[in-house]
């Protein structure tokens, strides 16, 4: 038997994912009065895109609202690769996520029925 430790895993490096999270009502959750639930465009960094939702959903939780889906959109490049057009003002959240290593509330469009 020997004492040898395995060496450490490589670190991969934290990415921000465009998350597209639609959420219903809830007590307190600071929707306008008359609006069914809303669709949240977020920026959340993470190694991968599951830990980016999962953050984003726990943060989101922690805010008193109720996610019920969340689409992935991708990182920066993957959205760029895919031809759309990424203004400056976003990649400015973007790179505020990144280095706060955090979940950015980027815009919010309220549903009504």
């Amino acid at each position: 038997m020997t004492d040898e430790t395995p060496p450490p895993k490589p670190k991969r490096p934290q990415q921000v994912y465009t998350l597209i999270v639609e959420v219903g009502r809830k007590a307190g959750d600071g929707l306008p009065d008359k609006a069914t639930g809303a669709a949240l465009m977020c920026f959340a960094s993470g190694v991968d895109e599951a830990e980016a939702v999962r953050e984003t959903v726990a943060i989101l939780k922690e805010a008193d609202l109720a996610p019920l889906e969340v689409q992935g959109l991708g990182t920066l490049a993957e959205r760029r690769k895919a031809g759309e057009e990424i203004g400056a003002d976003e990649v400015e959240l973007m790179d505020r996520a990144l280095a706060e290593n955090s979940v950015v509330v980027a815009q919010m469009t309220p549903f009504y029925d």
